[in-house]
């Protein structure tokens, strides 16, 4: 078919302009999901199983019929592990692909990256991570544990099997200085006593010296909230010392990443744990969601609590959009702050309204060679820590970070 040269430069106008909309533009039919993770570089083995779990809720959520009538379409970037992209992508899904809602971070540092920027630009963020505690902005939900979560439950048991004098290592950072004044208060609140308390960069990977150190302080329990692959070396020289038999550990860390899988039995068996999710969980939903993810993936191997809080993190928002009946921030927010509950792999997971955390099941868990074997399961767990200092129903406009006072 031959065109007119009239024809031909309309179209080529019309192409040139398509090419210049933004992607929901191009998409409005569909309800537009942004999701920015490091799925490379060193933070990848938390990063690809988030993926992986986002594009499963996803795809079951189409399957399903989509939302309000209208299938989901991810737009999602890969940081490298590069903090400096979190901010660049931020402004990409909010100003040029203009997202519904965002699900995405890892570490503290890039959650608050992007948390301004999802905030200025009313884009609703979920944070779907184990974090410090303390954020209160109405614009954001977080559905990982924080550490009050975690250690209320965890203290008590360690020290039950132990006994009352506590040596803390922690992670020389926002998530270890606050994790570790939890622990004290538990062990404290519980009739014990912190012996010491040792703060480690995160490159740090020799603990000889900080070994010689626990052997003189002679504690009943060690308690180890230490974070990222130069950490595991701890746990590799406490076994290699002949320590793992004479003193328990515990972690509010350890496994979260599946970082237990790189352990041998000699070095990981026994290691004390508190989580929201185990694949050994024995309940429907979590074999409903295995099943999924394998016939998705092949295995199950990937699966740990970041993944599970990023695929309950998306069902809570699907809910969320349900009640809302609309995709617009604010009557999603409304409806999410009613208190929506979904039961998902890791069990119930209810939004706290005053926080806009989440209020889940916890279980007591020990490594036993095969993965983390559950002993105890603990329902509805608030996060007590974040509720100390946030109320977003009294104070809808505030925008902190709270340093919790203990």
């Amino acid at each position: 078919m031959s065109l007119t040269r009239r024809e031909l430069l309309g179209g080529a106008a019309a192409v040139s302009a398509a090419a210049m909309l933004p992607k929901a533009a191009m998409s409005a039919d569909k309800i537009q999901l942004g999701s920015i993770l490091d799925t490379s570089g060193i933070f990848d083995a938390y990063g690809k199983p988030m993926d992986q779990a986002m594009r499963l809720a996803v795809k079951e959520i189409n399957a399903g019929g989509g939302l309000l009538d209208r299938q989901v379409e991810v737009a999602a970037y890969d940081t490298q592990s590069d903090m400096a992209l979190y901010s660049q992508y931020a402004q990409q899904l909010t100003r040029q692909d203009q997202v519904d809602v965002v699900h995405g971070g890892i570490l503290s540092a890039s959650r608050e990256a992007i948390r301004q920027t999802m905030r200025k630009t009313k884009t609703l963020y979920f944070y779907n991570v184990q974090y410090e505690g303390g954020v209160c902005d109405r614009n954001i939900f977080v559905t990982g544990v924080t550490p009050a979560q975690q250690v209320e439950v965890l203290v008590p048991y360690a020290m039950k099997k132990s006994g009352p004098k506590v040596h803390i290592l922690a992670a020389d950072y926002n998530y270890g200085q606050i994790t570790a004044r939890w622990i004290q208060k538990f062990v404290e609140e519980n009739g014990g006593e912190v012996v010491a308390t040792d703060f480690f960069p995160l490159d740090v990977s020799d603990f000889g010296s900080t070994i010689t150190k626990i052997q003189q302080t002679a504690p009943d329990l060690v308690f180890a909230p230490l974070v990222g692959g130069a950490h595991l070396s701890f746990f590799r020289q406490w076994a290699a010392a002949g320590m793992k038999d004479k003193i328990p550990l515990a972690s509010t860390t350890m496994g979260v990443g599946n970082e237990h899988k790189v352990l041998t039995a000699e070095e990981g068996n026994g290691i004390m744990v508190a989580y929201n999710y185990s694949q050994e969980l024995e309940t429907a939903s979590n074999a409903a969601f295995k099943e999924k993810w394998q016939a998705e993936y092949g295995d199950t191997t990937a699966i740990h609590e970041l993944a599970v809080s990023t695929y309950q993190g998306i069902m809570l928002w699907a809910e969320g959009v349900r009640k809302a009946g609309s995709i617009e921030r604010d009557a999603v927010v409304d409806a999410l702050e009613t208190g929506i509950s979904i039961e998902g792999p890791a069990g119930k997971v209810t939004i706290d309204p005053q926080t806009h955390h989440a209020t889940v099941d916890v279980h007591i868990m020990e490594f036993d060679g095969q993965g983390m074997k559950v002993i105890e399961t603990l329902p509805q767990r608030a996060p007590i820590d974040t509720q100390a200092v946030c109320d977003l129903q009294a104070n809808p406009d505030d925008n902190t970070q709270y340093e919790i006072e203990i």
